[in-house]
């Protein structure tokens, strides 16, 4: 079959938050890479790099779609969305490079490629069927920055369409700048000036978790990290709304100690006072969300190390953010499909 390439540019990409062009391709980081040596260590322990939650986006008549990848090392999954949210998942093996989507309706669509959430990827080529008309729509969508642990980036969700992150923005149109960075949700200042500085509708914060294990922060500082990074958001988002979510479950941890000094039950009253705090003084558009209203001991068969979900777990995440949380907040705000705007 003749094909024709789409040129890549930074246009395609939704969800990055820079894309740096390289000899072999285009790169989409979660960081600004140029500032790459002020998120230590190693661009946030390594998963600045990684393009958890990041889309391709692009309309066409087209039938085919073929993707090619710089060669990666590991097994990954790569998820093309067209029309009413109706989604294919192809395999990408170690040492292959394209994936090919065939079969798509000749009409002209919104498509959306969900890069693999779990590893760095370079986009080298998009290609499409020769003849095919293709643009980059301008749809404004609700804008959304959710930050957290490896819980957030979920690498074991069935694809990267199917992250609880990916699951909710699905569900509601949103267009989602996911800053899930496994092993590394510290609250570190320059991660909150990049949120701060994110065009965004909905903020929502996972906090807790990391700490609880790596003993970053402690008692003495872990609540005042929390108020701290909430504050510098609201420098440049003083109305946003933002969520502050408490860990989900995790039997080993609820009642013993970790490194930082607090157990898991003990960590989600501090983020809760935290908010109470905030809220005390006028920050009326914050929200605490319990993480075991998310993900609780019912769901145990979901939770195959006792930490991290499973991909039947991660869809019950979505499900369960997506009701309890998103849609409330949505219908509160008038948020539905509304332009978005960076505030300050």
């Amino acid at each position: 079959m003749q094909m024709q390439s789409i040129a890549i540019d930074r246009a395609l990409f939704q969800g990055a938050v820079s894309v740096e062009q390289k000899e072999d391709g285009w790169k989409p980081w979660r960081i600004p890479y140029k500032e790459f040596s002020l998120f230590p260590p190693n661009g946030i322990g390594g998963t600045a790099e990684i393009s958890a939650g990041v889309r391709l986006r692009f309309s066409s008549d087209t039938t085919t779609v073929r993707l090619e990848l710089a060669q990666l090392e590991t097994q990954v999954q790569v998820d093309l969305i067209y029309g009413e949210d109706t989604l294919v998942t192809r395999e990408l093996e170690p040492g292959r490079t394209t994936v090919e989507f065939d079969g798509l309706p000749g009409q002209e669509k919104l498509i959306e490629i969900y890069l693999p959430q779990k590893v760095p990827t370079i986009v080298k080529a998009l290609t499409i069927d020769e003849g095919a008309v293709w643009n980059i729509p301008d749809i404004a969508r609700t804008k959304w920055v959710t930050y957290g642990s490896s819980i957030t980036q979920c690498n074991a969700a069935f694809s990267p369409a199917r992250t609880w992150p990916a699951l909710v923005a699905r569900r509601f149109g949103l267009d989602l700048t996911c800053q899930g960075f496994s092993g590394n949700c510290h609250l570190e200042p320059m991660v909150a000036r990049q949120i701060r500085d994110l065009p965004a509708d909905i903020i929502s914060l996972c906090l807790g978790i990391n700490v609880y294990g790596g003993g970053t922060l402690n008692r003495r500082t872990f609540q005042a990290a929390v108020i701290g990074f909430v504050q510098i958001i609201r420098e440049k988002h003083p109305d946003t709304p933002i969520v502050l979510m408490s860990p989900i479950w995790s039997p080993s941890r609820e009642q013993v100690t970790g490194a930082s000094g607090f157990t898991l039950s003990e960590m989600r009253s501090e983020i809760e006072d935290a908010t109470a705090r905030l809220s005390a003084l006028g920050d009326q558009n914050l929200h605490y969300v319990n993480g075991l209203t998310i993900f609780d001991e019912t769901s145990a068969e979901h939770l195959p190390d006792q930490l991290h979900p499973n991909g039947q777990g991660y869809s019950i995440m979505g499900s369960n953010f997506g009701s309890l949380v998103m849609q409330p907040l949505l219908e509160r705000y008038g948020l539905d499909r509304r332009p978005a705007v960076a505030n300050g």
